[in-house]
């Protein structure tokens, strides 16, 4: 099974829950005096969502990289891009378009970092 499809939905999911909970969620909470306690649950509960489509990013951003054979850089940085506010959107596309050349056969691969996708 290719992981390629996943990683690109929710890669955006996460991008766009973090970027509403960073531009919305974040100045209602600090900036708005006597924000009503419904709201901050709501803002409270996009946290929440956040941080558990967060964690399916990360293991499905692993998953990728290890079928693709990344270095454990390239993982860690995709992984990080998903808690800073738009980078996620970067990294999604840059990956998706290595990865579509790499598939294309656009992209050379050595052979011992050949992964079980290319054998």
């Amino acid at each position: 099974m290719n992981p390629l499809p996943l990683y690109k939905v929710l890669a955006y999911v996460t991008g766009i829950v973090l970027a509403v909970m960073t531009v919305v969620g974040l100045p209602l909470k600090y900036l708005v005096d006597g924000t009503p306690a419904t709201l901050l649950d709501v803002i409270t509960l996009g946290w929440v969502a956040h941080g558990w489509l967060y964690m399916a990013y990360v293991v499905v951003t692993l998953w990728l990289g290890y079928i693709r054979r990344w270095s454990l850089l390239k993982m860690a940085l995709v992984c990080i891009a998903g808690t800073i506010p738009f980078a996620v959107f970067f990294a999604e596309r840059r990956v998706v378009r290595d990865e579509e050349a790499r598939s294309a056969g656009l992209v050379q691969v050595e052979p011992e970092q050949a992964g079980p996708a290319q054998a």
